[in-house]
């Protein structure tokens, strides 16, 4: 009977063993569980500040592209417009001589005609 009530007594010691090391387990996985939800959030954290600076750096590059665009567009309109201009000088010179050629009834010979187209030009 003594062999008995020893056995029960070392079968109730490892069932209180049992639920010592289980409760020791369940609060291990407890801590492992914090952990790894707090090392989730910082890892999403830190994902998040990233995309952040990656939609910020294409953000800059694409200003600095529209304003490169822009620039270069404006660089072209006023080239244009100044071959406008040009080409306007030009034929308001040559209106210009045929209108004074009418006038005076005469024809101007080439190189006066010449000469004075380009000295129109520089006064426009």
């Amino acid at each position: 009977m003594d062999d008995r009530r020893q056995k029960i007594a070392d079968g109730l010691a490892a069932a209180d063993k049992g639920k010592a090391d289980l409760a020791q387990a369940q609060a291990r996985i407890s801590v492992i569980e914090a952990s790894a939800k707090s090392d989730s959030h910082a890892r999403l954290g830190e994902a998040e500040r990233q995309a952040a600076a990656i939609i910020e750096a294409a953000r800059r590059e694409a200003e600095e592209e529209r304003a490169r665009i822009v620039a270069q567009a404006q660089q072209d309109a006023a080239q244009e417009v100044q071959r406008a201009r040009d080409g306007l000088r030009s034929e308001v010179a040559v209106l210009a001589v045929k209108g004074a050629e009418q006038i005076l009834k005469r024809e101007v010979d080439a190189e006066a005609h010449a000469k004075l187209l380009d000295e129109l030009k520089a006064e426009l």
